[in-house]
């Protein structure tokens, strides 16, 4: 049902740096910069697999409040990929890859704090 979102960053290049490593393990990178004239001088740019669908835009010093984005991994080996490789970028760790079965028994996720503060997951929903 959601095409797309995105979250401002206060630091474009910090938060550049953090999610090329953390969700590089999901096969996804930055796809599309969106030209600055477009923007009004805003950086912004769209990660994804094969199409931009999660957006980064610089701008007012981030998020007033945290936000929570849930990335889909095809296997469990990614969940821990991605958490293994948010954590090296400088992610805090907010819950190491595990079974959530008090969302559905096959909820496999993990969770980190990006450089801005917002909760970033990677989920899989396939029973192994």
């Amino acid at each position: 049902m959601i095409d797309h979102g995105g979250i401002d960053v206060a630091d474009f290049e910090a938060s550049t740096a953090f999610y090329d490593k953390a969700i590089a393990p999901l096969g996804a990178s930055l796809l599309y910069m969106l030209p600055l004239e477009y923007t009004g001088g805003a950086k912004v740019g769209g990660y994804g697999r094969d199409r931009p669908v999660f957006w980064l835009q610089e701008g007012n010093g981030g998020q007033k409040t945290h936000q929570h984005v849930a990335f889909t991994a095809r296997s469990r080996a990614e969940v821990d990929a991605l958490h293994a490789a948010a954590v090296a970028a400088g992610g805090k760790d907010n819950g190491a890859p595990g079974l959530r079965p008090h969302y559905h028994p096959n909820y496999y996720g993990a969770f980190v704090f990006d450089p801005d503060g917002n909760n970033v997951e990677a989920v899989c929903h396939d029973p192994e």
